[in-house]
């Protein structure tokens, strides 16, 4: 019997909420990448991303615990630089992240996992990363800004950390309703003293 046998085929997955314990359980490799359970984990996967539109999702955020993230990275949040461009759905098994600097970034994040929350994470602001696709072949990236800070975040959740648990000041952690409308805290944690454009809301990340 499979990891899956107890879901409906094509469903839309439970995503789990900070507190269960399932999210902070280290994820397991995936030995076949080609597997018939893992393609249809990662079709539910993107039916449960595209019902909560969100724009990244781990398998443990719906209660499986095996190395598979999906996101995409939406034109609204490309940066003019390649490496941080607009990025169709991306199906990642078994990633691995590589800083490319020490340089790092402050920015808001938010998490289908930590709903009505956004928090400002520090991140690496280069990285390269390489996964298996479906079909069993190695793949990579150079990524940088919103990009690559995705990935982090993604990848985070295969290791049982929430953006949460990143952060260094948690007056930048709160209601994305209200923070939203708090442009002296919005210009803090995208690390800005000024130049941040106040109508940039911040995106449902996995």
């Amino acid at each position: 019997m499979g990891f899956l046998s107890h879901i409906p085929s094509m469903a839309i997955l439970k995503i789990a909420r900070m507190g269960h314990p399932v999210l902070h359980q280290i994820s397991e490799t995936v030995d076949d990448p080609t597997d018939p359970e893992i393609a249809r984990l990662i079709n539910d996967m993107i039916d449960t991303l595209q019902d909560a539109a969100g724009i990244g999702l781990a398998a443990s955020q719906v209660h499986i615990l095996k190395r598979v993230v999906i996101f995409i990275v939406p034109e609204s949040r490309s940066g003019e630089d390649e490496e941080d461009s607009e990025t169709e759905l991306t199906i990642m098994i078994n990633p691995v992240i590589e800083p490319l600097s020490d340089e790092t970034n402050l920015d808001w994040e938010a998490c289908l996992s930590v709903p009505d929350l956004m928090g400002a994470v520090e991140r690496y602001s280069h990285i390269k990363y390489s996964w298996s696709t479906p079909a069993g072949k190695r793949e990579e990236r150079v990524a940088s800004g919103f990009h690559a800070r995705t990935v982090q975040h993604e990848c985070d959740h295969l290791d049982g950390i929430l953006y949460p648990m990143r952060m260094t000041d948690l007056t930048l952690l709160g209601y994305a309703e209200e923070t939203n409308r708090n442009i002296e805290l919005l210009r803090r944690g995208h690390g800005l003293e000024d130049g941040f454009d106040p109508e940039l809301q911040v995106a449902e990340e996995g």
